[in-house]
């Protein structure tokens, strides 16, 4: 399995962005994505996950952020309202072939983009 996450970049304070993780490989036996974010000096912290790459789920929403897929584009999605200046991050896609429980542990993750950068100006 293969993650690339885009469509980070500069975006000024209010505004909403739409993050994608192009996802390949043995795309239909993937258990748990997830969205994490990473500002510098912390540790990369959890957002919100998606369960069984193969049903037709609904979106999830907590807050500002939503986390959705396209099983057509096989692609993970993360959308971002209202953008705050703390909301700047390198943001990270993650998949598990497991059902993970721990959500928040990074080594439950066999899988992860590479990240992309958002900078929110205020």
């Amino acid at each position: 399995v293969q993650l690339q996450a885009s469509g980070g970049g500069l975006v000024q304070a209010g505004a909403s962005l739409k993050l994608s993780c192009a996802i390949s490989g043995d795309i239909y036996n993937i258990r748990t994505m997830t969205w994490f974010r990473q500002t510098p000096g912390n540790e990369r912290k959890f957002l919100l996950r998606i369960r069984y790459w193969h049903d037709v789920g609904k979106d999830i929403e907590k807050g500002r952020f939503t986390i959705s897929k396209d099983n057509g584009k096989n692609t993970l999605w993360l959308e971002v309202k209202n953008l705050v200046a703390e909301d700047t991050a390198v943001y990270y896609c993650a998949a598990s072939m497991f059902l993970v429980d721990d959500l928040a542990s990074l080594a439950m993750y066999e899988y992860w983009g590479q990240g992309t950068q958002v900078t929110v100006s205020s």
